[in-house]
């Protein structure tokens, strides 16, 4: 159809997920919305939604968490979106379009945006009961319910989302197992260096997986419902639930039905413009297209410039696509995995360069050419340098290969900043955007702040794994601008955290209160502050205490209202809202008698228990109104709080060390039991953890934690800076060979220094390689008294020790204190009905239910709500 006077042309849009939102948005940039009638037809029961981060839902993030979709940018522009309600079938001649409603469209420009669909192996059983697919929030929803009365999954496919959708399986509570034809997981993503270290870590998670072999047979009982699968290696394996996520394949029957030319391996053929070979009128995008490069691309980020392409043409702009970066970071089961460039070496005569850590479960390898070009890359295990590597990707970096890919502890990394990295480089990858264009943003359009950079550029609005350098790019182009940047705790304080703590020390100032009112910002005094600052200033009060003349009971007076979720009740919240407590255990050492005790204690009140890695045990379940009658059983067997909840010293670990181990030089248990109890309950900006080592076998892990210790045959080797989690870091070696008197000594010295200068909820190895100097600076400080402060320091933790006080006993002792610990403060005697559970492996787990999402069948006219109608 062509457009007569009065009516305006219109763009059908079939689809509505990431890439589709992202085209609609490029349509009003360009104005397109105020001069075409825009229709959408999605299959799905709600508008687009962050796919990518489908598996959060499992987290607690509900699918208007996810959704994409704002209603207020659907009315603005007068977009016609239908949900529940897909194109069936396409008349090319007569450009129109039929909705399953019956609704026919007439269109002068047809987008298509199907995406893809699930490859489910043809394979006998693959429709039975108990068998899905990993593509949709219905999807997730169906597999929640089921989970309820199984007890084992499998997931046909290791690949990204194979590996998510073990992990849910995993959250549900299911023994989980993981199927992949190919020798090794991510097989697409990662090489075989990388694969084995993805391997070994997510079996140390409790995952069984199987590589190498293919799925032959879903099995099935008497009631049709799937009971194991048999493997090509003969194997049986036995299930109840599988998942098949196997690849996708794109989604072009509609297109196919039509007449529209399809790639041989799927996929409709478009050109450089995203225009159809076979028809000028119809466009089509993301998953469901055969690029001009021969190539589907199933990341989002191509998706997006493909739909600015189109956009841009219909729009007569001079736009096309080529081809995209195909680089991808992500977090798989908690384990960071990047690749990006020619990551598995293909150009000739390219060389590797790789660092591997298989107890640490880390992986790096870069690729790069002869002339010391950069040509790509893989990093798992730890991708906090991805954004800077990627950018460089290309073009020769300023330092060595080698200094690139050591981690921080290892030797002395390079530090790139983000001066290193030229105009060209693309920093956010999702939205194609340049260092060059955030910068401008900065100079010519006087954005201050990361928000207005993103609004600016939507640079980190896609995926969020540049969010950080772009941080970085903000702060260096103000800086270098002259612009003074407000390095302020909050909006309360212009001062940093550590000026706060100086401040509180020098002038003896014992409340928030005072604080704000004396020392906060001119809008601040008077009021009640903010939630980044009270918690803040509550730990460096709570840290002063002695000094100061402070209580350093984190439930006293004003301090109470300081406090976050889990300090308020001296325990862990929990998803369902109940809490977990955790009693100390000083080096891991236990009689058997207190093991009684929390065994009865946990039978008594019906609680989860469960080992930690730090060598304690965790006992889950309990009700706010429970806490005091736990905690007095536990403090009566002499028990303590274990600080669990608290950003303070958690534990230290340790080996069974000289006492009876073969290999062992020192006595491992005691000098972590002496550690525990002096540093118990010490308030600091982040949570601290600790080991022991016997020997150097290393068995305590001493070297990922905040301050380590390691054995030696003349004495102790002290460790700092190392972490564990989400951004592993080797500990820095401190000092060597100490006496028993020398290591608590430096220690001390370590941790009120750490302490006095950190950054709020900044954690001891990034604190480390922010400091001026970094170890270096901190050796001098501590070993050497650089700075003559080594005698206030350890005056300051000498108070600690001796003022120190258990919060759980201080807690049952206070009759006003214990009339918190209520679910409902006007109903003091009521339990939360909301807080329930069901059984599970002899013991019990939170009863969440499940949500209700609201379907509905589409009508005619079944416009969503906000949308209107030319």
């Amino acid at each position: 159809m062509t457009a007569t006077p009065g009516n305006p042309p219109t763009i059908v849009l079939v689809g509505h997920g990431m890439v589709g939102q992202r085209f609609l948005e490029a349509l009003a940039e360009r104005g397109l919305t105020g001069t075409h009638r825009v229709v959408v037809l999605c299959e799905e029961p709600r508008p687009a939604y962050d796919r990518v981060q489908l598996t959060s839902y499992f987290s607690g993030r509900t699918p208007e968490d996810l959704s994409m979709t704002d209603m207020a940018f659907i009315a603005e522009h007068g977009i016609e979106l239908r949900v529940g309600d897909p194109a069936e079938t396409i008349d090319r001649d007569g450009r129109k379009v039929t909705a399953r409603s019956g609704l026919v469209v007439e269109y002068d420009v047809l987008v298509l945006a199907t995406g893809s669909y699930p490859f489910v192996p043809p394979v006998p059983g693959k429709d039975a009961e108990g068998c899905f697919v990993y593509r949709t929030i219905e999807d997730l929803l169906a597999i929640e319910e089921y989970a309820k009365n199984a007890t084992t999954g499998a997931v046909v496919g290791g690949g990204l989302l194979g590996l998510e959708a073990a992990g849910a399986l995993k959250g549900l509570g299911l023994t989980s197992h993981i199927v992949e034809f190919a020798p090794r997981l991510m097989p697409v993503q990662v090489d075989e260096g990388g694969g084995a270290a993805l391997l070994r870590t997510i079996e140390e998670m409790g995952l069984s997986v199987h590589t190498g072999v293919g799925t032959q047979e879903i099995v099935t009982g008497a009631d049709g419902a799937v009971t194991g699968m048999k493997l090509s290696d003969g194997s049986e394996l036995a299930t109840d639930l599988v998942v098949f996520s196997a690849g996708v394949r794109p989604r072009d029957q509609l297109a196919r039905d039509c007449g529209l030319a399809v790639g041989e391996r799927g996929g409709v053929t478009v050109d450089e413009r995203c225009r159809t070979v076979t028809d000028p009128h119809v466009f089509a995008i993301g998953e469901c297209a055969l690029a001009a490069d021969g190539r589907v691309y199933g990341l989002v980020a191509p998706g997006y410039e493909q739909a600015e392409t189109a956009a841009a043409t219909i729009a007569a702009e001079d736009a096309s696509f080529t081809g995209a970066d195909l680089s991808t970071k992500l977090k798989l089961l908690g384990v960071d995995v990047a690749s990006f460039g020619d990551a598995h070496g293909t150009a000739e005569d390219c060389l590797d360069v790789v660092y591997s850590d298989s107890r640490a479960g880390l992986y790096k390898k870069l690729v790069v050419a002869r002339d010391g070009t950069l040509l790509g890359g893989i990093l798992v295990g730890d991708a906090e340098a991805y954004g800077t590597l990627r950018a460089f990707t290309g073009s020769v970096p300023p330092v060595s290969p080698e200094s690139l890919v050591l981690p921080a502890g290892a030797g002395a990394p390079a530090q790139l900043g983000p001066a290193a990295l030229p105009d060209d480089a693309v920093i956010c990858s999702c939205h194609n955007v340049t260092k060059g264009t955030i910068r401008g943003a900065v100079t010519e359009h006087s954005c201050t702040t990361v928000p207005e950079v993103k609004k600016c550029t939507r640079a980190g609005t896609g995926c969020g794994s540049c969010v950080k350098v772009l941080g970085q790019l903000v702060t260096a182009e103000l800086e270098a601008s002259g612009v003074e940047v407000d390095k302020g705790l909050c909006g309360c304080f212009a001062q940093t955290r550590e000026e706060l703590y100086e401040i509180v020390g020098a002038l003896r100032i014992t409340s928030y209160r005072e604080l704000l009112d004396r020392h906060g910002r001119d809008g601040a005094r008077g009021g009640e502050g903010c939630e980044v600052c009270k918690p803040a200033v509550g730990s460096i009060i709570a840290s002063l205490a002695p000094a100061i003349g402070a209580s350093g009971y984190v439930l006293d007076g004003e301090q109470a209202a300081l406090q976050d979720t889990n300090d308020h009740f001296l325990a862990n919240l929990q998803r369902n809202g109940s809490y977990s407590v955790v009693p100390r255990i000083p080096g891991g050492e236990i009689a058997p008698e207190k093991l009684i005790v929390i065994g009865e204690i946990a039978r008594d009140f019906g609680l989860y228990t469960k080992i930690t890695g730090g060598q304690r045990i965790d006992m889950f379940g309990a009700r706010v109104e429970q806490l005091p009658l736990i905690w007095t059983r536990l403090v009566d067997a002499g028990f303590e709080s274990g600080h669990a909840y608290g950003k303070s010293l958690r534990t230290v670990k340790s080996c069974v060390g000289q006492t009876w181990c073969r290999y062992g030089v020192q006595d491992s248990v005691r000098m972590a039991i002496d550690l525990e109890l002096r540093y118990r309950g010490l308030r600091s900006p982040h949570k601290l953890k600790s080991a022991v080592s016997g020997c150097a076998r290393e068995c305590a892990e001493a070297q990922s934690k905040d301050f380590g210790v390691i054995a030696t045959s003349n004495g102790w080797n002290l460790y700092v800076g190392g972490n564990g989690g989400a951004t592993p870091r080797h500990a820095d070696l401190l000092a060597q060979d100490l006496s028993d008197a020398e290591l608590v000594r430096l220690i001390d010295r370590f941790l009120m220094f750490y302490i006095r200068t950190a950054d709020k909820l900044e954690r001891t190895s990034t604190w480390l390689e922010r400091i001026p100097g970094g170890l270096g600076h901190v050796r001098d400080v501590v070993v050497h008294d650089s700075l003559g402060i080594c005698d206030e320091l350890e005056s300051l933790m000498s108070a600690h020790v001796a003022h120190y006080r258990d919060e759980w006993a201080e807690t049952i002792n206070d009759p006003e204190k214990l009339a918190r610990f209520v679910s409902f403060v006007n109903a003091p005697g009521t339990p939360d009905p909301v807080v329930g559970f069901v059984p599970e492996r002899d013991q019990m787990k939170p009863d969440l239910p499940l949500l209700d999402i609201g379907l509905r069948r589409p009508s005619e006219d079944d416009l969503l709500e906000g949308s209107t109608r030319r």
